[in-house]
């Protein structure tokens, strides 16, 4: 299988293009400060939020709340990281274009590489997710269809400028933040009032086996692992995404302005969107409640059941809007995350298409600054979930989903190092940049221990394959590189 992708990325590389290139060299800064705070916020609230809460809830009770509130500092730090890079020199490629520069020629085509990669998976688990809620309203309608469909509308949407993009991810975050901003004041309203029932109460964050039921890290009596350690590197994919800061600075109109804000704002997002949402909707009902395959979030859907409203003379029960306006957000979720790794997955390729580690008629742009190309290429191979999808469709999401693991810590692990190569490069010419990150360099100590840690627990806890595919992954892309160094030396 391994020689059949070399022999594939040889001819791939080998292409050159032999005509002059007419269009313009640079990407527009198309995207204002509104796009970029919204698709900042959007970045931190997806599926993970949504529905992703019920299984790390039912290994550790309430106690994931400090889970979550742990691995957000961790995110934060690494945007910090990332910000500080992306404000001194806002360009394409982002923490690939960086890892080029200060660490070296394979670190920039790998951590490249890694991130479209990375992105592709969740592109095609993204499109597998969007069939599934599509499937909720229309069973009749095959999965790989409403995929197909969603594929060719997201796409045409990227292809038309970067301001096209930014008003979609605007509008899509707009419904993610109103849905939750709304849970979040009913959940407060319910407990105030004495509504949410004889259950509710902020006792429930102890009462039943208090904060830390199931310990730090336990065995139960099957031998499978729980405890809030047990959840960590399930709660810390959650803030996957908010890298995406980063890869918008090429793009951002007054980036020394609106990415610092931006990354700053993260923090304050999880803070009221994760840790102070979940304070509210795990003291609404006792935890036990939940499943793995639902969340705090269903309860306040279902605590409506009582409430009624007219509508054009008509009562109209909250019971049958539940489950359909539930469904309406996550999709509307999924919609969003797909949109940004079409946009981010294509700005990625252009920039290694400009140092030199993709295939030169990638980094070509059209008459509105858009890298057609790098899109249409990306989307050929996202577009393989919905021969996955047509092929095996119960089975696709959750094979998909094991395969972004160990891409995403990689990823995070290569910002922080090339962060540490920034800093002493901009000590040495003694340069002092414009937007410092938080703690350095204890906070980048700090991710590392906290990174390395989370596939130490991972290998623990049994998730041993993901981590056992990071070296032989990065044995692939450094065979590649040879193989890409090789034909530039015979050109």
């Amino acid at each position: 299988m391994k020689l059949t992708h070399l022999a594939t990325l040889s001819i791939i590389f080998t292409l050159e293009s032999t005509q002059e290139n007419t269009a313009p060299q640079q990407l527009s800064r198309g995207l204002q400060n509104r796009h970029i705070q919204l698709i900042a916020l959007g970045g931190a609230i997806g599926t993970g939020l949504f529905l992703g809460i019920g299984p790390a809830a039912v290994l550790a009770g309430p106690s994931v709340i400090l889970g979550y509130a742990l691995a957000g500092v961790i995110a934060f730090f690494i945007m910090r990281q990332l910000g500080e890079m992306v404000v001194e020199e806002p360009v394409s490629g982002s923490f690939s274009h960086f890892a080029y520069k200060y660490w070296g020629t394979y670190a920039g085509f790998a951590s490249g590489w890694n991130y479209w990669v990375l992105y592709i998976l969740v592109s095609m688990s993204e499109l597998t997710a969007i069939g599934i809620y599509v499937h909720f309203w229309w069973p009749e309608i095959p999965l790989w269809s409403s995929s197909l469909f969603f594929f060719i509308a997201i796409n045409a949407l990227n292809l038309s400028s970067v301001k096209v993009y930014g008003e979609a991810e605007f509008w899509f975050s707009i419904v993610k933040v109103v849905a939750i901003v709304a849970m979040i004041v009913f959940g407060v309203y319910l407990l105030i009032s004495g509504s949410g029932g004889p259950q509710a109460g902020i006792e429930n964050l102890w009462n039943d086996g208090g904060f830390f039921p199931k310990g730090l890290l336990e065995k139960d009596a099957k031998g499978n692992y729980q405890g809030l350690f047990a959840t960590i590197a399930l709660i810390m994919f959650s803030f996957g995404g908010l890298e995406l800061i980063g890869i918008t600075a090429a793009e951002a109109d007054k980036p020394e302005k609106t990415i610092p804000k931006a990354t700053n704002q993260v923090i304050y997002r999880i803070l009221i969107f994760y840790v102070g949402a979940l304070i509210i909707l795990f003291s609404l009902s006792p935890w036990k409640g939940i499943t793995t395959d639902s969340s705090p979030f269903v309860m306040v859907f279902q605590s409506l059941k009582g409430f009624q409203f007219t509508l054009f003379g008509k009562t109209v029960y909250f019971t049958s809007l539940i489950a359909n306006v539930l469904n309406l957000i996550v999709l509307t979720a999924a919609l969003s995350v797909y949109n940004s790794c079409v946009y981010s997955n294509s700005r990625m390729l252009y920039g290694l298409a400009r140092q030199g580690n993709a295939p030169a008629f990638l980094s070509g742009l059209n008459k509105n600054h858009v890298p057609v190309k790098a899109i249409i290429v990306s989307g050929l191979f996202a577009a393989i979930c919905i021969v996955v999808n047509k092929l095996i469709p119960e089975k696709a999401l959750e094979v998909m989903m094991s395969l972004v693991v160990s891409s995403l810590i990689i990823n995070w692990l290569m910002i922080t190092v090339v962060h540490f190569k920034f800093r002493k490069d901009k000590k040495a010419a003694q340069i002092r940049t414009k937007f410092p990150s938080f703690l350095y360099p204890v906070s980048n100590y700090i991710c590392l221990i906290f990174l390395t840690g989370i596939l130490l627990l991972m290998w623990i806890t049994g998730m041993k394959l993901p981590v056992a595919l990071i070296p032989g992954w990065m044995l692939f892309l450094y065979l590649c590189f040879l193989l890409v160094r090789k034909n530039k030396q015979k050109a």
